[in-house]
């Protein structure tokens, strides 16, 4: 595409140091909450609720949330969260200077950060596009700079820095948090303004919600897109509970080597993110992503194979490296066909079902091990991913986002923009709001291909 050679714009620079202050700030307070919480108690219960207290606000409020966000100015939005976020913390940190400190009140610190990642990442997902033009070649160099970074910043240096302040007294991480999010706040205030989407007809909160979620589901390349996560977290959770389990009884690794293996799956999910754009120009989008799925299923299938450490750490590099692409591609394709009114919607309910999946992963992994062996979980997460790459490659072929960006490329005032009489916001009812599958270029994809995630 002649865009590859076009600039991203000096706003998106303000946005990516933002991400990476706040992703360096999210890094320090995941390794610091838990460890708080550790130095309060050790019933394993306690420390569980702490962990799902940051989860339950995708799964309460996951599409009501991108719906609110479709409704709010959306660089308004994320200031404003990450200033309330930065707020927030000033209250556990004043707890820990007084000896104040609480697993209830670590739990609702936990939801209410959670709640704000909400607002700001749905936000965020919605104002890139409109940032960059919706350039799918743009949009890719973009999501591959802040995938990479984030990884840098929450993966690499957060956690450690997070322990680190820990030792210095237990409000310093939370402080250390709460200048991220104001940093962060400050430089998103400068970004440049973009276009409103146009107002819709007035509905209730939920018809709006419900329309964003339809979208979704009656879209078969959004559909496909929306499943690769979500059910890579069934697989990816079931691998994680008995990581720790499978290094020490399998592996024979210690602390020291669990940590360097996690640190060879961020390795490679930084380079995944990396070359995710070169695979999309080689092989196209839809192959690519193809491609990244089976990666990810035959490198945990090695990894349960594995029998020394060395082999079971590329096995975690390998399968990074596929998700670090997978999660380039994807929200890039989403971001480029998705009409602006429906972005917040549509990134939520794909989240939403993402953050669903992973209790099941957890509790299938925790079983399966329990059964059986450790092993096990692993064996059941490789066909799982196998079975979805198979599932999924017709969903995103090639054909069918090349279609779904012309279509989302096509003049708005177009008579054969496909779809076009067919947005959900713009019909008479609910149901007849609902995008049909019928008259589209792409087969099963219905009308509403071009206004994809």
């Amino acid at each position: 595409m002649t865009s590859d050679a076009r600039k991203l714009p000096t706003g998106f620079g303000r946005l990516w140091t933002a991400q990476t202050i706040s992703s360096l700030g999210d890094g320090v307070s995941h390794a610091a909450l838990p460890l708080l919480a550790l130095t309060l108690t050790r019933d394993p219960m306690a420390l569980a609720v702490v962990t799902a207290a940051g989860t339950l606000p995708w799964l309460l409020f996951g599409v009501l949330g991108g719906a609110l966000v479709d409704r709010w100015d959306r660089r308004r939005t994320m200031w404003v969260t990450d200033a309330a976020r930065a707020v927030l913390l000033a209250t556990p940190a004043a707890a820990a200077v007084l000896d104040a400190l609480s697993i209830p009140l670590l739990a609702a610190v936990a939801f209410l950060l959670g709640l704000g990642g909400l607002f700001f990442d749905t936000a965020a997902t919605a104002y890139l596009p409109d940032l960059l033009g919706r350039d799918p070649a743009l949009l890719e160099r973009a999501n591959s700079r802040l995938r990479g970074t984030q990884t840098a910043a929450s993966g690499f240096a957060g956690p450690p820095a997070g322990s680190a302040l820990l030792a210095l007294g237990r409000a310093f991480p939370l402080l250390a948090d709460a200048v991220s999010f104001a940093l962060s706040a400050l430089l998103v205030r400068s970004l440049p303004a973009t276009p409103r989407p146009a107002p819709q007809a007035r509905e209730s909160l939920l018809r709006q919600a419900r329309a964003g979620a339809s979208y979704v589901f009656r879209d078969r390349l959004l559909l496909g897109l929306a499943l690769r996560p979500a059910v890579g977290n069934v697989a990816f959770l079931a691998v994680e509970t008995v990581l720790a389990l499978f290094a020490h009884e399998r592996l024979g690794l210690g602390t020291l080597g669990f940590g360097l293996l996690l640190t060879a799956e961020a390795t490679g999910g930084l380079l995944g993110a990396g070359i995710a754009s070169f695979l999309g120009r080689r092989l196209g989008t839809g192959t690519a992503l193809t491609c990244t799925a089976a990666v990810e299923g035959l490198a945990v299938l090695g990894l349960a194979t594995a029998s020394n450490p060395y082999v079971a750490g590329l096995a975690l590099a390998v399968c990074g490296a596929g998700m670090g692409a997978t999660m380039v591609l994807g929200p890039s394709l989403r971001q480029a066909i998705v009409p602006a009114h429906l972005m917040g919607r549509v990134a939520s309910t794909s989240r939403m079902l993402a953050m669903c999946a992973a209790p099941f992963g957890a509790f299938a992994g925790g079983w399966l091990a329990t059964a059986h062996d450790v092993r096990t979980p692993l064996h059941a997460a490789a066909g799982l991913l196998l079975t979805m790459t198979a599932v999924t490659s017709t969903m995103t072929s090639n054909r069918r986002i090349e279609a779904a960006l012309r279509a989302a490329a096509a003049p708005a005032d177009d008579p054969d923009h496909p779809g076009r009489s067919d947005h959900p916001e713009l019909r008479d009812s609910v149901r007849r709001s609902a995008v049909q599958g019928s008259g589209g270029p792409l087969t099963g994809a219905g009308p509403g291909a071009a206004k994809k995630r």
